[in-house]
């Protein structure tokens, strides 16, 4: 068994990339795979501290939920290991590892991105967080050419074709999507489609801005445990919605569909 590899990074901060990285280990976790996680910005550690909001919420409330082998990276552990000798230890031993990124250019975040079997970055769905894939016209909202973030991708892509392995999967996911059709999000879907054309990205469907993920992260649970018997919820037209979104995304993340067990299914 060799683990798939999953990479969420984007260097702009705030896009959602802990939390979507939260809801795709804990989808592959009740769908009976087995995860390690890893968090590389120890600094701001949402990941982690995600997951210790899980864990402390099951302990208080004595309920079973899954979580995954998680590590945090830290300077001393860098001190000791490299990351791809500490994913080489795990990687015949999992279905999946899912690796939060910083949300900024580190070494450390391209590392990842050379290792990954899918990178996946969440992007708000506005013109200004656009500007990490691309530098477009204030006129013509031409697109005039790639972003740093772009042109980094581009050389970690180049560089594991060096080493002789797959292509990366690159998913651009359109993250907190408004309900109202605005000119805004439009000219969004025009430059990104013409952008994935251009700098080869997968374009998928994104979650829409709900207040419910933010709630959620202070209990450490995911729209995937709302059908858990043990874990107490308020079902609404929203939230199944948003389940709804989730279970598109992870198809494509994991390119199939996730079966989750018993009463974890998506519905």
């Amino acid at each position: 068994m060799t683990a798939k590899i999953i990479v969420f990074a984007n260097e702009k901060g705030g896009t959602g990339k802990s939390t979507l990285a939260m809801h795709t280990i804990i989808a592959l976790l009740r769908a009976g795979k087995k995860v390690a996680s890893f968090d590389l910005d120890a600094r701001q550690g949402s990941l982690t501290h995600y997951i210790e909001n899980r864990k402390a919420f099951a302990k208080e409330k004595n309920v079973a939920l899954p979580v995954p082998e998680h590590t945090c990276w830290t300077d001393d552990i860098a001190k000791i290991y490299t990351l791809r000798g500490q994913i080489e230890k795990v990687i015949n031993s999992v279905d999946a590892i899912v690796i939060d990124t910083p949300g900024a250019h580190t070494e450390l975040g391209q590392q990842a991105m050379v290792l990954s079997n899918s990178l996946i970055t969440p992007l708000n769905d506005s013109l200004v967080d656009l500007d990490v894939l691309a530098a477009v016209d204030g006129d013509t909202l031409k697109i005039k050419g790639p972003s740093h973030f772009a042109q980094t991708v581009w050389e970690m892509r180049q560089q594991r074709m060096m080493e002789r392995k797959p292509p990366i999967n690159w998913i651009v996911v359109r993250n907190r999507l408004l309900y109202n059709k605005s000119r805004n999000s439009q000219n969004m879907s025009i430059l990104l489609n013409a952008l994935a054309r251009r700098i080869h990205f997968a374009l998928a469907g994104g979650i829409s801005e709900r207040v419910v993920f933010r709630e959620l992260f202070l209990k450490g649970l995911t729209m995937l445990d709302f059908n858990d018997s043990n874990v107490r919820a308020n079902h609404t037209v929203s939230s199944n919605t948003a389940k709804q979104e989730l279970s598109v995304l992870l198809k494509n993340i994991w390119g199939e569909d996730l079966f989750l067990n018993g009463s974890h299914a998506i519905q």
